[in-house]
């Protein structure tokens, strides 16, 4: 079965499992217009045409960069496209990723996307928490999320997520509002999430790992490599094709702005792992 185009529950829509992640197709660092922009719109399309529902977006991004993108190159929208976006940070002149969670700020953050979208009402909003930009970091998250909850009773948020969350902070989120997923750091070696995906796949509330090959500083192992010779795949495909079957919960939105790179990607859902390449791959997590 190929794995990318199985399904699972983004709140109340289903998406396929392996989506995409816009955020690279800024210019460097995420800051600026991409150097090459008709190369960048020909990436989204080409992942819609592909059968990607699932598009992970910010209007931090750029900022505004990645939704004109997005806006450009796929509206009017297809009916069964989800568009998750983020709120809670802004970018710094310095390109520096800033806190931006009191109330006004998420307001007008939220209309931002609204208006570079071109969309009435957003479909999946994040809330970023930024007490630590790098890590999750306990702390309240309830002064944000009760105005983003208030953004969604007045109609312009369908549904919230949580990212850069503690398990606390994923409880107390759950106790204000809804909660449809959480997106947080999570690959092959980086895994302090383990019982917290299993927990909300328990109550069917999807996981989505950003940097899910490593991000800015793509994974790098011997094992990785092995497997992947072994199994006539790229270490990006394989680092994917775990993360599906990990969990049914989890919802992959791995980025690029290279066809190329989207293709492998895509086909990375038709890789099926033996169990012995999972056991040996399982190993490479932190102890």
């Amino acid at each position: 079965m190929n794995q990318s185009f199985t399904t699972f529950k983004l709140g109340s829509r289903t998406v396929n499992r392996l989506g995409y992640g816009a955020m690279q197709l800024a210019g460097p660092h995420v800051f600026g217009p991409p150097a090459d922009r008709a190369g960048a719109l020909a990436v989204l399309r080409a992942a819609v045409e592909n059968g990607i529902n699932h598009i992970d977006t910010s209007d931090f991004y750029g900022p505004h960069i990645t939704n004109q993108l997005i806006r450009e190159a796929l509206h009017p929208y297809r009916d069964d496209l989800v568009i998750t976006t983020k709120i809670g940070a802004r970018r710094g002149a310095d390109a520096s990723w800033l806190a931006a969670s009191s109330p006004d700020e998420l307001r007008q953050a939220v209309h931002d996307n609204l208006r570079n979208l071109g969309l009435d009402v957003l479909d999946v909003v994040n809330l970023r928490v930024m007490i630590d930009p790098m890590q999750p970091a306990e702390g309240s998250i309830e002064e944000a999320l009760t105005a983003l909850a208030e953004l969604q009773r007045q109609g312009l948020v369908r549904e919230i997520g949580l990212s850069n969350v503690t398990a606390a902070q994923v409880a107390q989120g759950r106790g204000m509002c809804e909660i449809v997923c959480v997106q947080n750091h999570y690959n092959l070696v980086h895994r302090q999430d383990d019982a917290l995906i299993d927990a909300l796949a328990k109550d069917g509330i999807a996981y989505v790992p950003f940097f899910p090959l490593g991000g800015f500083s793509p994974l790098q192992s011997a094992t990785l490599s092995a497997v992947s010779a072994r199994l006539q795949a790229q270490p990006n495909q394989v680092a994917l094709a775990w993360l599906l079957r990990r969990s049914p919960n989890i919802l992959l939105i791995p980025g690029t702005s290279s066809l190329a790179h989207l293709r492998e990607n895509i086909a990375a859902g038709s890789l099926v792992l033996p169990d012995d390449a999972v056991a040996e791959l399982d190993r490479m997590a932190p102890r």
